[in-house]
């Protein structure tokens, strides 16, 4: 008596249990050992989509690499603008012309390498990250080419003549391939990175970082940083470091200004939600 009949009894088969009964079920060790498979099996993932892109980014350097180098004819007067270059035997002619050849092939590579890291990168993302890096990835790469024609344009040609003209006054100056090229590729390509001061600005304070009010308290602070960087990236004769000083001061005060824009347009909706709650 108080028995449950056999035929009546519910029989259990592993199917019908709950998963997390099953886990509970299973050795500690078992459960660690599916964690650590599938964890590995991601970072795999990971690996792998990240080696295609390398591949994709590799590709393309290549390709580059090949059209610039059998167009040189075409580019190379507006590389040497002109100057008497000297060459000290065949080894720096194929330091110059790799070292140049391959900055350029760089240079146009620049977008394809940002889309191909942007999509790798983009399934980790936070849906504000993906929406800022979308929108102003167009004016990173502009600020670059601006910074890069400043270099080529105004502060290259400018410091160039000013210290040939310098060295004139007490030697008999001559300028070798190799060393054109390095003072070329000092006062272009570093331009562009700085350039990229106002993207920097509202990144960081899109995540919380930088205010507008901690930007004008180390104003003093910030010049003195640019003023080194200046001196660090451009010949040493003070014209060159003025040419770069002034606009990165005026690149700095555009970041306060578009900062100070963005912390309005964050605050005019909460300002109006604490309306509408009272």
């Amino acid at each position: 008596m108080g028995q449950v009949p056999k035929k009546n009894r519910k029989i259990l088969s592993p199917l019908d249990k709950n998963p997390e009964d099953l886990d509970r079920d299973r050795p500690y060790y078992q459960i660690e050992k599916q964690e650590e498979e599938s964890n590995g099996e991601a970072l795999i993932e990971h690996l792998s989509d990240l080696r295609k892109q390398l591949i994709k980014s590799l590709v393309v350097f290549v390709l580059f690499l090949i059209l610039v180098f059998t167009t040189m004819n075409l580019w190379f007067p507006y590389v040497t603008k002109g100057n008497e270059l000297v060459v000290f035997g065949p080894f720096q002619i194929i330091k110059f012309y790799t070292s140049i050849c391959v900055t350029i092939a760089l240079g146009l590579s620049l977008p394809f390498f940002v889309h191909f890291i942007w999509q790798f990168v983009k399934p980790g993302l936070k849906s504000n990250e993906i929406r800022f890096l979308g929108l102003y990835s167009p004016a990173m790469f502009l600020l670059f080419i601006m910074g890069v024609a400043f270099g080529y344009f105004v502060v290259n040609p400018l410091s160039y003549h000013f210290l040939m003209n310098f060295g004139a006054m007490n030697f008999d100056v001559i300028v070798s391939a190799q060393e054109y090229v390095h003072f070329l590729i000092m006062t272009t390509v570093p331009l562009g990175l700085l350039f990229e001061l106002p993207i920097i600005a509202m990144f960081l304070a899109s995540i919380g970082v930088l205010t507008s009010e901690t930007m004008k308290k180390v104003r003093k602070w910030a010049y003195l940083v640019i003023a080194i960087l200046s001196a660090l990236i451009t010949p040493p004769d003070f014209i060159s470091q003025l040419m770069v000083l002034i606009p990165m001061a005026l690149l700095y005060e555009v970041s306060i200004y578009i900062v100070r824009k963005m912390e309005a347009r964050q605050e005019s909706p909460q300002q109006a939600e604490a309306v509408s709650t009272e």
